[in-house]
């Protein structure tokens, strides 16, 4: 299933840590980040939001469950490289049709096991998020030092050109089973909603689809003008990867777009997105929220929900004006903004993924909550 050959991940401090190879027998830089989820790796690997980075998982044992072809949040392994504790030498589970580490070599994506992944957290949460390389070819590691040195970070670039669409695409497939009784849809007339790709997972389509809207995934450069030209009711905002600021048209798009009335949901990326085009900020965290057991309490209703993350960067408080924008949603361990209102305009975000299931149900009432905005606003009459 894997080899014994060495492989090396070197830090841009110049810190290495040496462990054995699994995958693509390859070498690759990014950004490292941990995730603390137990399970759903497979959904880990094919979320386009870890487009340039490496992923470290924090639970001990990877690769039990194998690779199923039901599970796929997109149609590609996105991530730059993914690190271990142990891979499983059995796959057990009776949907599995390959192991992780040949599909992860069919891919070109290069794995590392073997090392101290306590440690390497801790350095991460101490020293914050940095550049890393992964390598099973060189074994210099002054080398690979000096090839992470070059590689210029995700900072200030525009991530999304690499994952999202090339054209404009329907979507019509639900969720199999449904994880709550309301998601049902009744009636035949469905809300048409406009979703801008900056990195959709393929579970924030379902969800949309199953409470009740006519989807169509638009590229994230797509303008104005060619949304408003298919007429539709609403706007959904997707998850994606990188730093939102250079991302600039797709502010623009959104501003002119919510200024004109039109109903929107942001989600993730969408969410810092639409605080940028409401004039606020946004800024690089220390080593991001990436993990399935992000406490959230939504302040509108005191309840808490235990959710799905991925991101590096944050809206940043001080800037919003609070005069036009409320905060709805904190996360509880650090206070960050994890949801917003607009005051006036049919508009609201949220940071985390109600369509990842951790709770496993606890974010799914957002879906229903942007098909009641909808129907306020009116869209479609969809009960």
């Amino acid at each position: 299933m894997h080899s014994k050959k060495p492989c090396l991940l070197v830090f841009e401090d110049g810190e290495v840590h040496k462990g054995t190879h699994f995958g693509y027998d390859g070498e690759s830089c990014g950004e490292l980040v941990f995730n603390t989820a137990m399970s759903g790796y497979q959904e880990v690997l094919t979320d386009p939001s870890y487009r340039g980075q490496i992923v470290l998982m924090t639970y001990p044992l990877i690769g039990n469950t194998g690779i199923n072809e039901e599970d796929m949040e997109s149609d590609r392994c996105y991530l730059d490289g993914f690190v271990i504790k142990e891979l499983s030498p059995i796959v057990s589970n009776q949907r599995a049709t390959t192991d992780l580490s040949s599909w992860l070599n069919e891919r070109g994506i290069v794995g590392l096991q073997g090392v101290d992944t306590r440690a390497i957290v801790r350095k991460v949460r101490t020293v914050g998020s940095m550049r890393a390389i992964l390598s099973s070819l060189d074994d210099d590691p002054e080398s690979l030092h000096k090839k992470v040195l070059s590689w210029p970070g995700l900072h200030g670039i525009d991530v999304v050109q690499t994952v999202t669409r090339e054209a404009p695409e329907h979507w019509s497939a639900g969720l199999d089973q449904p994880f709550l009784p309301e998601m049902a849809r009744v009636g035949d007339t469905r809300a048409r909603l406009a979703v801008l790709d900056f990195g959709v997972k393929h579970n924030m389509l379902r969800g949309l689809h199953e409470v009740g809207f006519d989807v169509t995934v638009f590229p994230a450069s797509t303008t104005t003008a060619e949304i408003q030209e298919t007429a539709p009711d609403c706007l959904f905002l997707s998850n994606g990867p990188g730093d939102p600021e250079p991302l600039q048209y797709a502010v623009q798009t959104i501003r002119e777009l919510t200024d004109s009335g039109l109903p929107t949901f942001g989600i993730c990326l969408g969410h810092q997105l639409t605080a940028l085009a409401l004039g606020g900020k946004t800024a690089k965290m220390k080593f991001g929220h990436h993990g399935a057991n992000q406490p959230v309490i939504d302040l509108t209703t005191e309840r808490t929900e235990i959710t799905s993350q991925n991101h590096s960067y944050v809206v940043d408080a001080s800037t919003l004006d609070l005069g036009k924008v409320e905060i709805t949603h904190e996360n509880l361990n650090d206070r960050t903004v994890e949801g917003l209102r607009h005051k006036d305009l049919p508009l609201f975000t949220v940071q985390y993924h109600p369509e990842a299931a951790p709770g496993p149900r606890d974010a799914f009432y957002l879906f229903r909550r942007f098909m009641d905005l909808v129907q306020e606003h009116g869209g479609a009459s969809v009960s």
